[in-house]
């Protein structure tokens, strides 16, 4: 099993021996985010202090309604230490368990580094955003065109010398991509930890099947590629950790390794989906996720508002 790397973790990423001697890979600081069991990262190009950030959380506290910045700013934290310029802020897709605090970065470095740098996400952003926004009674205008750049699947960018590409993923959402940087590939909501397994399909436009071929193409990489998941939910017996390679995800995890067919797979997905709760701050989420990250717009007495729906238990008066 890999070592674990816990809450700020480090890790600097040798090439793969079997490759080009050209091949250059990142340093990869992974940041977790306990409340919501997030994975963050900055993955950096180490020769040109290049570097994005990836999936990074807003704080937000149901109770109170109280949204803070405690974890954006300790990436900014990083960022200044590092002496990085922060070239792009990447989502994996439209979260519905943690707000995204990409359009609060990009103020903050559009402040310190002197450029705004885009926010991107994959090309059917769209579909999830009108969705949820008739949902919520979102105005179009407040959601259409919030993110800066819409990956094609398996486009090319660069982080400073370094080359990456964006995978299409989708099953957990239709959205979903994952980021594939030298021998690492950024997988959001797809692969979890090997005691975890995988992601729920039981969101609008989630596929068992999709996931389940989302996973496959994931598993036909080299073995010693590493896996960095969207989450870890650890038990109390082990640390988050934030990889685990493709060969170890083949022979040991619980939904997905090569023993599983695609049969078995849709139909432990459909039956576990099926009693699952929904995420604690699903609607807080996709409320401010599809708008990039940007709060809703205030009412002429200044206040924002997010919408809950009402569970009324067939109650009708």
């Amino acid at each position: 099993m890999s070592p674990p790397h816990n809450a700020q973790g480090l890790y600097q990423v040798r090439p793969n021996s079997t490759g080009p001697a050209s091949t250059k890979e990142p340093t990869i600081h992974n940041i977790f985010e306990p409340v919501t069991g997030t994975w963050q990262y900055i993955v950096a190009d180490p020769s040109a202090k290049a570097a994005i950030i990836i999936d990074p959380v807003l704080n937000y506290e149901p109770a109170t309604q109280a949204i803070t910045t405690t974890a954006a700013d300790e990436l900014l934290a990083l960022v200044k230490d590092k002496g990085y310029q922060i070239e792009r802020i990447l989502e994996t897709h439209a979260h519905a368990d943690h707000l995204t605090a990409s359009a609060y970065l990009q103020h903050k470095l559009n402040q310190t580094q002197g450029f705004k740098p885009p926010i991107g996400i994959g090309k059917r952003i769209a579909q999830v955003q009108n969705l949820f926004g008739l949902r919520y009674h979102i105005g179009k205008e407040e959601y259409e065109q919030v993110f800066d750049h819409l990956f094609d699947d398996d486009e090319s960018f660069t982080i400073g010398g370094l080359t990456a590409a964006a995978l299409h993923l989708p099953g957990h959402t239709p959205d979903h991509l994952g980021y594939q940087i030298g021998e690492n590939i950024f997988c959001g909501d797809s692969l979890f930890h090997i005691d975890i397994g995988t992601a729920r399909c039981d969101f609008p436009g989630g596929d068992a099947k999709n996931l389940y071929n989302s996973a496959r193409r994931l598993l036909e990489f080299d073995e010693s590629v590493k896996i960095w998941p969207g989450h870890d939910y650890p038990p109390p017996d082990r640390d988050p950790v934030a990889f685990m390679s493709v060969g170890e995800h083949k022979r040991l995890n619980r939904h997905i390794k090569e023993s599983i067919s695609e049969e078995q797979f849709v139909a432990m997905r459909t039956e576990r989906d099926a009693n699952l709760n929904e995420p604690r701050l699903l609607h807080q989420s996709l409320q401010v996720n599809i708008r990039g990250g940007r709060l809703p717009a205030p009412t002429d007495a200044g206040q924002r508002f997010l919408h809950l729906p009402l569970k009324l238990n067939g109650l009708e008066w």
